[in-house]
């Protein structure tokens, strides 16, 4: 094993875990601040990489269908929350897992009837395409392109929640909603804004990964169980637990796929090696979280100490 493939697999985990950041840093906001658990947050994932994908094809513009995305999403999230979820807030959680669950349901079938079913394909822009030489080894430059992105939204989200209005109203209802909303806060406008902001999160973060993997109807489930797994072991409410926990999720869920068929190799056939490996790298990530289950159950970064 090479020093240089041992570095490209660590930044596809920065990667990758970046990424899911993008997944988590909204759902854990929208879990944050109104309670609500949502599982129809793929399925925002899911439609920004669908209208990514046909407006670029449509425009021949990566970068228009990169904004269609976004703003697809956006507005599904915000239409979702003034005419569903709106009525789920004062409802417990089981009645919020059934309607959301439904929304998966039907949003599937709608993004089937619209862009058929068949999986779409989303092409490198130009501008990011080839690799750069950093030092140790030769990098995909979109990727690296996707690194970057997610270190500027990380570093946009903390501005946004820490020295803006916005953010205020948003930790203040966190902590306390009765309270912003008797201060004169329209706790509604707010719901919807967060909500919005969460899904244009998740539609950027398909967008983004629609070019470097086929966009099929689907494809946003797997990622949200990656999602819960990341805000369970960074903190429910936790941007910054958000960020550390995606991190970890990504690092050791790719060089786990990358390391321990090589480890196994050793002792058995390579098939064997091969299956077995990827059947514990698959549970390495769950390992963890019952690990930071068992000595913080609230999380590393808890929002509320």
């Amino acid at each position: 094993m090479s020093v240089a493939l041992f570095a490209e697999q660590l930044l596809n985990g920065v990667q990758f875990g970046l990424m899911l950041f993008l997944m988590a840093a909204g759902l854990t906001l929208v879990f944050g601040v109104m309670g609500l658990i949502n599982l129809a947050h793929g399925s925002l994932y899911m439609i920004g990489a669908f209208v990514c994908a046909a407006a670029a094809a449509a425009f021949g513009s990566f970068w228009l269908g990169l904004i269609a995305g976004l703003a697809a999403a956006a507005a599904a999230g915000a239409l979702i929350e003034l005419t569903v979820i709106r009525r789920l807030y004062d409802r417990d959680h089981l009645d919020q897992v059934l309607a959301t669950f439904a929304l998966i349901l039907i949003l599937s079938e709608g993004v089937r009837m619209i862009f058929g079913p068949f999986p779409l394909y989303l092409s490198v822009p130009d501008l990011l395409r080839g690799t750069v030489d950093l030092g140790i080894t030769r990098y995909s430059l979109y990727r690296l392109a996707l690194i970057g992105i997610g270190i500027a939204v990380a570093i946009g989200l903390w501005l946004l929640i820490a020295k803006t209005r916005l953010g205020i109203q948003i930790r203040a209802g966190e902590s306390d909603r009765e309270m912003i909303a008797a201060l004169g806060v329209n706790i509604r406008w707010l719901y919807t804004v967060v909500f919005a902001l969460g899904a244009a999160l998740a539609g950027m973060a398909g967008a983004l990964v629609g070019a470097i993997q086929s966009v099929q109807v689907g494809m946003g489930e797997p990622v949200l169980i990656l999602a819960f797994v990341v805000i369970v072991i960074g903190g429910i409410g936790s941007i910054k637990g958000a960020m550390v926990g995606a991190l970890l999720v990504g690092v050791i869920d790719t060089m786990g796929r990358f390391l321990l068929p090589r480890i196994f190799a050793a002792f058995l056939d390579p098939a064997q090696a091969m299956g077995v490996g990827a059947a514990l790298a698959s549970m390495l990530i769950y390992l963890l979280m019952a690990l930071v289950l068992i000595l913080r159950p609230r999380g590393l970064f808890p929002a509320h100490g």
